[in-house]
């Protein structure tokens, strides 16, 4: 079987935590990647930059919007440029509640958006984080 994975782009170290924590809890069957901006993850993604890609390319990918050196805004821009991460499944993670920002995501073909903290319990986005762990479950 082959070695399943999900990539988090996250520079919070609690919130990878805590996402790795919901991991174990639900026993997500997929080994957790992380990067702490975009464009660490387009390096794993891509094998540039003296990086390994990730083979294979990860099932789903979580994004935090708000990181340093690219954002998650310019993260998917850039994935969208090459089709085979653009298939990949997308949930975006973020702080922020504004419409203007879930539009954007929106606009740039992503899966789910949940808003953190991230508990998969209680989230307040309960629909994305369930629909999140049900693709993972598959």
């Amino acid at each position: 079987m082959p070695d399943r994975s999900v990539l988090l782009v996250e520079d919070d170290f609690f919130d990878t935590m805590t996402v790795q924590k919901s991991f174990e809890k639900f026993s997500v069957p997929h080994r957790l990647q992380t990067a702490f901006n975009g464009l660490e993850a387009l390096d794993l993604l891509l094998g540039r930059n003296g990086v390994e890609a990730m083979d294979p390319l990860p099932e789903v990918i979580l994004l935090d919007l708000n990181m340093p050196k690219m954002n998650g805004h310019e993260f998917l821009a850039e994935r969208n440029l090459y089709p085979h991460l653009a298939s990949i499944p997308l949930f975006v993670i973020t702080t922020s509640s504004m419409d203007v920002d879930r539009l954007s995501a929106q606009n740039l073909g992503v899966t789910g958006y949940i808003i953190k903290p991230l508990d998969f319990e209680t989230s307040r986005d309960l629909v994305d984080s369930m629909s999140l762990l049900e693709t993972l479950l598959k």
